[in-house]
């Protein structure tokens, strides 16, 4: 199902059809730098269990221009997430949308396409989900997507210490945020 377009960008719910292009992305070790983790490489059946299961999350397709290129899903922010990102109580009254996200074919990679998808996904949650405040929790190191998402109005607001495994260590994430002025 079409969740929206933005001129080359379509942004559609994953379906069974996408399990192929998914093992590919995530079995490639230029992508797993950066999703993942090279020591983790999806096959079908890890694919299915991590992206297929029914949950609060919106799985999505980016397509450029009609081709398949990556990932991205969107959820509500709980607030036991909230609290784990260092949100106080009087913050969850703020409609908090995350996303994770990933552009999987390498060749779409330095010509831009991230900072057009962020905006578009932005403006998206913001218009039709009502979002106050999007949040994203990318690894310290991956300095390439926190300047892109800077490009598109996310600043810096708190680092999270040995937030996330990845390559078999704790690796520092920051969470960066988005509010509409």
């Amino acid at each position: 199902m079409l969740v929206y377009e933005a001129g080359p960008i379509t942004v559609r719910e994953l379906e069974e059809k996408d399990v192929l292009s998914m093992v590919s992305w995530l079995s490639n070790p230029d992508v797993l730098q950066y999703y993942e983790g090279r020591d983790r490489p999806h096959d079908a059946g890890l694919v299915r269990e991590r992206f297929y299961l029914e949950d609060d999350e919106t799985r999505c397709i980016i397509e450029y221009e009609g081709k398949p290129i990556g990932y991205i899903q969107f959820y509500l922010l709980d607030e036991e997430t909230l609290g784990e990102y260092g949100y106080s109580e009087s913050d969850a009254d703020c409609t908090t949308f995350a996303t994770d996200q990933f552009i999987g074919e390498p060749d779409y990679w330095n010509k831009g396409i991230g900072t057009k998808l962020m905006t578009s996904m932005v403006e998206y949650l913001v218009s039709q989900r009502q979002a106050d405040r999007i949040v994203m929790d990318p690894q310290a190191w991956n300095e390439r997507a926190i300047a892109c998402y800077e490009k598109c109005g996310f600043r810096k607001v708190r680092l999270l210490e040995k937030h996330e495994q990845h390559e078999g260590e704790m690796r520092d994430c920051w969470i960066v945020e988005y509010r509409p002025s």
